[in-house]
């Protein structure tokens, strides 16, 4: 890869609090775990890993319980966020300045977590960030572009690959929320001004609202089977839910993404 005069993108405000990020984690070392255990170089990159790298040094220790010769690379725009990060490097482990071009001295990534990144952007950037960082994963490989709450109990993001999005995942913890739709305020920025009448996002959280109002009579079981019932009944009722009880009991709620795409969305294959 030809060496970039500065990295690509902006640096962004850069909050992290520990096992902020435990809910992107689970489905990485759970759904995504296939893509670790089959790849010829299991290289992660968490992209943009903030003010301090804790979540970066929580991802390390994560991976290499599905493999543990995964190497993780934290990236970061702020030359000082990388000087600091340096007292954390192990085995394993080291942090590099860059952005979406994602410097890895011509290694190709299995997997990049970019979370609480885009939404700080124009929305009309997302597309090429995506592109950029997509075209430097290894074959099959995938970015997560997400968003959570300061505390980790609520989530959601996009994987994408070098098609562009994949799929849409809601990830919470039920019994800290009213409703399914108030992961509103933290989905992706690509959807997050599109949930309004109209709009598939919308049309989607909505339906999830109803089926968990549906299944109150549940609440004294606890919320996760609550919660297990609502993508049943979303499923039932023709959404296609991924996935299945086993996922469906940590809170995630996992669709296609052209269940959600905006309307004028371009079509990926």
């Amino acid at each position: 890869m030809p060496a970039q005069s500065r990295p690509v993108g902006a640096i962004t405000r850069g909050t992290t609090n520990p096992n902020r990020l435990r809910r992107a984690d689970r489905y990485l070392t759970g759904v995504l775990a296939p893509l670790l255990r089959r790849a010829e170089d299991p290289l992660v990159v968490d992209l943009g890993f903030g003010a301090a790298p804790l979540t970066t040094v929580e991802l390390w220790e994560r991976v290499r319980g599905v493999r543990p010769d995964t190497e993780v690379l934290g990236i970061e725009i702020d030359p000082e966020r990388v000087a600091a990060a340096h007292v954390h490097i192990r085995p394993g482990l080291s942090f590099r300045r860059g952005g979406f071009e994602i410097p890895t001295g011509g290694r190709a990534p299995v997997f990049v977590r970019a979370f609480n990144v885009l939404r700080q952007y124009p929305v009309a950037e997302v597309p090429a960030a995506w592109e950029l960082a997509c075209s430097r994963l290894a074959a099959g490989g995938v970015l997560m572009d997400g968003t959570c709450d300061e505390i980790g109990r609520l989530a959601t993001w996009l994987c994408c690959d070098a098609r562009g999005p994949q799929t849409f995942t809601v990830s919470m913890r039920p019994d800290t929320h009213d409703l399914p739709s108030d992961v509103a305020a933290r989905l992706p920025k690509i959807l997050i001004h599109r949930n309004v009448a109209g709009e598939p996002v919308h049309d989607f959280l909505a339906a999830a609202d109803a089926a968990w109002l549906a299944n109150a009579p549940l609440s004294p079981f606890g919320a996760r089977q609550r919660w297990i019932a609502t993508c049943r009944d979303l499923r039932a009722g023709g959404w296609p839910v991924l996935h299945g009880p086993r996922r469906w009991r940590l809170g995630e709620l996992t669709v296609p993404w052209s269940a959600v795409a905006p309307r004028d969305a371009p079509t990926y294959q």
